[in-house]
């Protein structure tokens, strides 16, 4: 495809004047949406207000004349629209490994009967700690890991849980929710779904496909800012019945009786902890609003296609110097990142954004490019790969430098 080309794909894009609702620095090229959004400009805005204004003048009456209580339903809200989800299936809380937990262990309540929990032995490493947590503390459970293709032979009437993320944070690999959830409903199985890689990113079908349990993260496709509140959710067949054992005031029935007896929440709420974070929840609220507008299905055509663009252009230059890709070519089992092994990976990474082009690298070789379509233009794409042409023509990666291992990778 040559440049003109390109920047005919931007010409046309029906997403293109999106890129002005965020603060992108000046001939930066950022692949690692995927990782941590970009700021939204209406975040600043906003977090400006609710200091000044909400905080600094109203103080404590805010929980009321500004709805500080009813922020993580109001963000659930958002939130659900985005993942096929109702009103009420969604909250707005804690961290991803907390709302697993928590979910994790209503499911398991839910089958006291089985002992096994299935996952991925590929699965994001929080993921597999949180249950392997769980075990422990139950001590008469079994966490049963398998590689991907193996995962429909290990569904058995012993299992409790299916616990997957839907797209592979290495690889980018896309699992079949749908078929796969049917598989762990047909064994009796609930299914909990990791969505930190797909909500934002693309149409997500939760309630299409019966899904019981999910969690995400806020900080990536969805844009709210580092360490921004996570989200679950619950089926709205499964919230009487989803005990919370992590039974905090906020998921209490009525909070302000201040009663000594827990009763939980009839709703979402129930699972709810404690007192809601509530500038970094109003940053994700604000981030969220740039969805407002936006067809899920028109992102993902553009993601495939700044995807596709990517791998073609990239083509030669594996065959040169050894990029080996890890990312589906097939549309259907692809996320919004395209990944390649390369033994020099974390160095070439760091050269790589010396350059202005941002990516990350994840352990032991992998080299991973975050696709945001909301943001992303085609000739990004082209400038990125012309960059890391030439940090591997100029052998740039070789300074010493590039070697040294930073906290974050």
């Amino acid at each position: 495809m040559t440049q003109a080309e390109i920047e005919a794909l931007d010409l046309s894009d029906p997403l293109a004047a999106k890129r002005e609702a965020f603060a992108i620095p000046e001939g930066l090229v950022y692949l690692d949406g995927n990782s941590l959004g970009v700021l939204p400009k209406a975040v600043q805005q906003h977090l400006e207000h609710v200091v000044t204004e909400q905080w600094g003048r109203d103080l404590i009456r805010s929980w009321n004349t500004h709805g500080w209580v009813d922020l993580p339903l109001k963000v659930g809200g958002k939130i659900a629209r985005l993942i096929g989800a109702e009103e009420g299936e969604v909250v707005a809380a804690d961290s991803t490994s907390v709302n697993l937990f928590k979910v994790l262990l209503a499911a398991l309540k839910l089958r006291p009967e089985r002992k096994v929990i299935v996952s991925d032995i590929d699965n994001f490493p929080t993921d597999l700690y949180i249950a392997q947590g769980v075990v422990q503390l139950l001590g008469t459970f079994e966490l049963r890991l398998v590689k991907k293709n193996e995962i429909e032979a290990a569904l058995d009437h012993q299992t409790a849980v299916l616990m997957l993320t839907e797209v592979d944070y290495r690889t980018g690999y896309r699992y079949d929710m749908a078929g796969l959830t049917r598989l762990a409903h047909d064994k009796g199985a609930l299914v909990i779904w990791d969505l930190a890689h797909s909500a934002g990113a693309f149409p997500v079908h939760l309630n299409r496909h019966g899904v019981d349990f999910a969690v995400g993260c806020g900080y990536k496709y969805l844009n709210g800012g580092p360490g921004a509140p996570a989200f679950l959710f619950v089926a709205r067949r499964h919230q009487p019945h989803a005990f919370p054992f992590l039974s905090g005031w906020m998921g209490h029935q009525a909070p302000f009786t201040f009663v000594p007896e827990y009763v939980a929440a009839e709703d979402i709420r129930r699972l709810t902890v404690g007192t809601p974070a509530v500038l970094s929840m109003s940053a994700l609220d604000a981030a969220l609003e740039v969805f407002a507008d936006v067809d899920l299905e028109v992102v993902r055509e553009k993601s495939l296609k700044l995807t596709d663009l990517f791998i073609d252009l990239m083509a030669p230059l594996a065959a040169r110097y050894g990029f080996e890709l890890v990312t589906p070519r097939e549309h259907v089992r692809r996320g919004s990142q395209v990944s390649y092994r390369h033994p020099e990976g974390y160095a070439i990474m760091q050269a790589l954004i010396s350059q202005g082009v941002i990516g990350d690298f994840r352990a032991p070789d992998i080299v991973r490019f975050g696709f945001t379509p909301l943001y992303l233009r085609f000739a990004d794409v082209w400038e990125a790969v012309q960059r890391l042409d030439r940090v591997m023509r100029q052998a740039l990666w070789k300074d010493p430098r590039f070697h040294q291992r930073a906290k974050v990778t």
